[in-house]
């Protein structure tokens, strides 16, 4: 990769990104079909294949990255992928006929934003253990405790989703499917009449396409960042983050103009919950913890992203209502990132 011109390695990463792009929208809308033929989702195993069917492009991105030595480029994928992702819903806001947070009608993303802040506080834990501290010399003991604690938290949501001890009346709000098991009368009229082997075919496919475009991203991101003397965790926090989140930014504003608002915000929580787990992937490949080698930059990307999950899980409890297309809740959010970007900056220099 070194040998190539700048310019074929840009249009490498470009590429890349745009099949991450159209395969990641593929691959989201195959699996909420098989999940509803085949009800994976029910069981707690069935819902970590569907996080792991989501998160294809960090997956295939933090294998590469630790395999290769990059552990920056990782660490900064998965913990600035958060915030990245979380701006997801500013644009999310924009397509909203009112604050997105006011219409969610639901306090099921709180408790998906409080898991993402038990995973992000494991993670700031886990980066301040030394190296010493791991299992077998190869795992953070803080790796393994961010999967205990998504398996507990998806346990707890999906048994609160199912027997709720509250009941909630938010006038005005308009909620949409509580879950993409429920088929839309509309958006997914077509897929449902499409045999399970095409359905099967095309999850599979857009797998192998995420997987491959997400090495692709890896490889080129890091000689692209090297050539630019971009330090690894600001690139992998912004431009690569960036690239990875884009199939969720299709599907988030799909979801929103189906009027699934429920669904726009839970996915965003429930995909940047799971990519924590990804850590223990990266120590395994890597054969060395990754949380110790994390430094001050990623730690200012787990603030940052706390701080976002902060601002939108109040945004739900608050509600903003003003009939304006923007919340003051994202605009809240549009600062603090600001700000966030600008201090990461100052740290790495």
């Amino acid at each position: 990769m070194s040998t190539l011109p700048a310019f074929l390695v840009l249009i490498l990463f470009g590429a890349a990104s745009v099949a991450t792009w159209g395969a990641g929208i593929e691959l989201s809308k195959s699996t909420d079909e098989l999940d509803r033929r085949l009800g994976i989702g029910d069981a707690l195993g069935g819902m970590v294949l569907l996080a792991i069917a989501g998160s294809l492009p960090e997956l295939a991105i933090t294998v590469s990255a630790a395999a290769s030595g990059h552990l920056d480029l990782a660490a900064g994928n998965l913990i600035g992928g958060i915030a990245t992702a979380t701006m997801v819903l500013v644009l999310c806001d924009l397509f909203a006929a009112r604050p997105l947070t006011y219409l969610v009608g639901s306090l099921l993303p709180v408790l998906e934003g409080l898991l993402v802040v038990l995973t992000v506080a494991a993670v700031l834990m886990g980066a301040v253990l030394p190296r010493s501290v791991a299992i077998g010399g190869r795992v953070s003991p803080a790796s393994v405790a961010i999967v205990v604690i998504w398996i507990g938290g998806v346990w707890v949501m999906n048994r609160t989703r199912s027997h709720p001890m509250w009941e909630v009346v938010m006038a005005g709000s308009r909620p949409g499917r509580p879950h993409r098991r429920v088929p839309h009368p509309v958006a997914d009229a077509a897929r449902a009449t499409h045999s399970m082997l095409r359905v099967a075919t095309v999850f599979g496919a857009a797998s192998v396409v995420t997987l491959l475009a997400g090495v692709v991203l890896e490889t080129t991101g890091s000689e692209l960042a090297h050539r630019a003397g971009i330090d690894g965790v600001v690139f992998g926090a912004t431009v690569l983050a960036l690239a990875t989140a884009l199939p969720e930014i299709s599907s988030g504003i799909e979801a929103v103009r189906l009027g699934d608002h429920q669904l726009a915000i839970g996915d965003v929580f429930g995909g940047n919950a799971f990519q924590l787990c990804l850590f223990l992937v990266a120590d395994l490949v890597a054969m060395k913890p990754t949380l110790p080698t994390t430094g001050a930059a990623n730690a200012w990307l787990a603030a940052l992203s706390l701080a976002l999950t902060a601002v939108y899980v109040g945004g739900v409890i608050v509600r903003p209502s003003r009939p304006k297309r923007l919340g003051p809740d994202s605009i809240l959010a549009l600062l603090i990132y600001a700000v966030g970007i600008v201090g990461l900056l100052r740290i790495v220099q």
